[in-house]
């Protein structure tokens, strides 16, 4: 009955309340399903998850943090070095890079272990998320997604270079 209603409702909601919604409830499951607990900040254990996860298949470097949350570098400096500090990870110079002085994070035993319940988590929740949505479902929304991602990517890049013209008129006008 409450699901049903539910559904309704959401026939007529805006999108962005929708994707709003949805995320929200997907942080309700993670929290209520968190085995991951170990005295971390939601932020620095999505940033943990976001490392294991990464790392099973490329190098992370903290340029790929700032730009996979979309937050400055002093705050991803500050995670950093408080996962560092409590043993999650290493952060060690590229021996090929010096002049750049570029850091790759490696997990550390510690985080290791918790690599086999987060895929399973992750699992768990994919599964629950598409039960009973067809493929080519799945695929139109990937999609769709995708666009309205980019969407905003683009507004977002737009706004920025208009700020940026107008501070520069305002500069040659001082």
């Amino acid at each position: 009955e409450m699901m049903q209603d539910m559904e309704c409702r959401m026939e007529t909601m805006h999108m962005g309340r929708m994707i709003h919604m949805l995320s929200h409830q997907l942080k309700r499951r993670n929290i209520q399903e968190e085995l991951m607990d170990e005295g971390l900040t939601g932020s620095q254990r999505h940033i943990m998850k976001f490392i294991l996860l990464r790392t099973l298949h490329t190098d992370v470097y903290q340029k790929d943090i700032e730009e996979e949350f979309r937050i400055r570098k002093s705050t991803v400096t500050g995670i950093l070095k408080l996962l560092e500090k409590n043993g999650f990870i290493r952060r060690e110079s590229v021996p090929q890079d010096a002049r750049l002085k570029r850091i790759v994070i490696v997990p550390t035993a510690r985080a290791e272990s918790l690599r086999p319940q987060i895929l399973e988590q992750l699992g768990r929740t994919e599964a629950l998320l598409m039960e009973g949505i067809p493929e080519e479902e799945l695929h139109i929304w990937r999609s769709v997604m995708c666009r309205m991602f980019g969407n905003l990517v683009k507004a977002e890049e737009e706004a920025s270079k208009t700020n940026k013209n107008i501070k520069e008129e305002e500069e040659k006008d001082e």
